[in-house]
Order: C-alpha cells, then sequence, then structure tokens
C-alpha cells in the first residue's frame, strides 16, 4: 500500500481519483445553485436540509480530505518534474509550443482556485455551516443561503474575484480531467481526442453555470420567482 502513495503513477493516481471526484462535487454543487436561480426559498430548504447534519459533515470532511491530497501531490509531482528536468526545461517548454498553455500552468492554476476557494469558504461555509456548528449569529441566518449570495455578490470586486477564479477553474479542469481520465486507463489514441472535447464540456458547463449565477445575482436577477 505504500509504494501506492511513494511511486510516481501511484501519486498520479491518487490525484486523478481526488481531481475526478472534486469535479463531480463541482457539478453537484452547481446544480444546486441553480435552484437558488429559480426559487430563493427552495434554496434555503436544500441549506436546511443540508446543514449540520452527520451526512453534510461527513461529506465535508470527505471533500476536505480529497482537495488536501490532490494539493499535497500536486505539488510534490510538480517539484519532483522540475528537479527532472534541471536546466533543459525552458528549452523542453519552448520546443512542446503545440502544448496547451494549462497544462504548462497547472500549479498557478492551481493556486488561483485554492485562493478562490479560501474565499468562497470565508463567505459561505464559515457563515453557514461553521455558524450554525459554533453558535454563531449574523444579521443573514445560517441558512439563508439566498440572502449570502444576494449579500456578497451584490459587491462588485467580489463579483470579479468569484469570475477570475473560475476562469482558473475552467483552464484547470479542462486539462485535467482528460488527464486524469488518461491516467485512470482511457489512454488509446482513439479515445485521447474524444476525452479531450468531453473535457472541455465539462469545464465549460461549469464555467458557465457558476458565472451564470453570480451575474445574474449581480445584476438582481436571481432569483427568478421569489
Amino acid at each position: 500500500m505504500s509504494s501506492i502513495f511513494q511511486s510516481s503513477i501511484g501519486r498520479k493516481l491518487i490525484m486523478s481519483i481526488t481531481g475526478m471526484c472534486l469535479v463531480l462535487f463541482l457539478i453537484f454543487h452547481l446544480s444546486m445553485n441553480f435552484v437558488a436561480a429559480f426559487s430563493g426559498s427552495a434554496y434555503n430548504a436544500v441549506c436546511g436540509f443540508l446543514g449540520t447534519n452527520w451526512y453534510a459533515l461527513a461529506g465535508t470532511a470527505v471533500l476536505a480530505l480529497g482537495f488536501l491530497l490532490h494539493i499535497i501531490y500536486a505539488f510534490i509531482l510538480t517539484v519532483r518534474n522540475r528537479k527532472a528536468r534541471g536546466s533543459v526545461r525552458y528549452a523542453v517548454e519552448a520546443r512542446n509550443s503545440k502544448v496547451e498553455w494549462s497544462s504548462q500552468n497547472m500549479l498557478v492554476l492551481g493556486i488561483i482556485v485554492l485562493a478562490g476557494l479560501g474565499l468562497h469558504l470565508a463567505h459561505f461555509w464559515y457563515h453557514m455551516m461553521w455558524a450554525e456548528l459554533a453558535g454563531n449569529e449574523y444579521e443573514i441566518g445560517a441558512t439563508d443561503g439566498t440572502g449570502w449570495l444576494q449579500y456578497y455578490f451584490s459587491q462588485i470586486p467580489v463579483v470579479i474575484c468569484y469570475l477570475v477564479w473560475f476562469v482558473a477553474l475552467w483552464l484547470h479542469i479542462t486539462h485535467g480531467f482528460w488527464s486524469a481520465l488518461q491516467t485512470i486507463g482511457a489512454n488509446n489514441l482513439v479515445w485521447i481526442d474524444r476525452l479531450q472535447k468531453i473535457s472541455a464540456w465539462v469545464a465549460g458547463i461549469i464555467f458557465a453555470g457558476f458565472a451564470v449565477i453570480v451575474i445574474g445575482f449581480a445584476l438582481k436577477v436571481f432569483p427568478l420567482f421569489d
């Protein structure tokens, strides 16, 4: 078992599995946010249902562990790759001009994604799940997710920060999703091109979906019905 965590292939496999799980969570999270776009009361009901129930807490813990493993192994693999290439790194990158920009800057994109996640946790998780656990009280209630969306996305600097975060997520997933599938085993010549197209669609839907939510609340268009 220890060899899985220590070998290069094992690290890539762990990164791939955790990355896939995080993409699935983003899709689930996006579907929840679309509820807020149509009905604020329905979204608050969802927030109240999840709240601090044991399954929500367990899911949060699993996601936190998965994200932590993803970050740790991303840094380990990046450092090892740079050491392996040594002084020829820049020459190699210059020759591979056709390689997509996102694949060459996954670490930078990952850092932006991490910073965006920190901002998101400070805005929502801290004022909702953590507030309910700690018994903290704010002007907007812990289960009033719609209220928090309206509050934060009425601030232009916050909206800009979130849109930058979504762009980084889009670029990161565009390369990372198909790369993860390739690592898991879908790596023949026929499927490479298909996986890249699927990844572009998945990343595009996630980016567009979250961006629409933020912009809709910023323009006070959402919720549509209440």
